[in-house]
């Protein structure tokens, strides 16, 4: 009888070991990873300036022309008619006009050292 209700408890023990370990894995694997998502993000959005050049959600390139609280104002192609405003939420990367050059001057490099 004695022996009986220490195996019960173990097995409850390790239950609820198992259910923190499992916890832990989605931790990791899920909630984790999200957050490092969301930081980045907030952080490129915050870092916006006139003049970056930009990825859209929808997968449109365009320049940024106006960089308002919760608002942007893209301008898309050669067609200087052609600016939309947009939520700051619907970029999704940012490329800086220096970043633009050094990653030209690369593809450069590489393409003349493949000669």
């Amino acid at each position: 009888m004695i022996f009986a209700s220490t195996g019960a408890a173990a097995g409850s023990f390790s239950m609820i070991v198992m259910m923190l370990a499992l916890f832990g894995i989605m931790y990791f694997m899920m909630i984790r990873p999200q957050n490092k998502e969301r930081k980045r993000l907030q952080e490129m959005h915050a870092s916006m300036e006139v003049g970056d050049a930009v990825v859209t959600t929808g997968g449109f390139y365009g320049i940024l022309i106006d960089v308002g609280e919760e608002d942007v104002i893209v301008e898309f192609g050669n067609n200087k008619n052609c600016r939309i405003p947009m939520r700051k939420e619907a970029i999704a990367q940012i490329e800086k006009p220096g970043e633009a050059a050094a990653a030209a001057a690369e593809k450069k490099e590489e393409k003349k050292e493949k000669k």
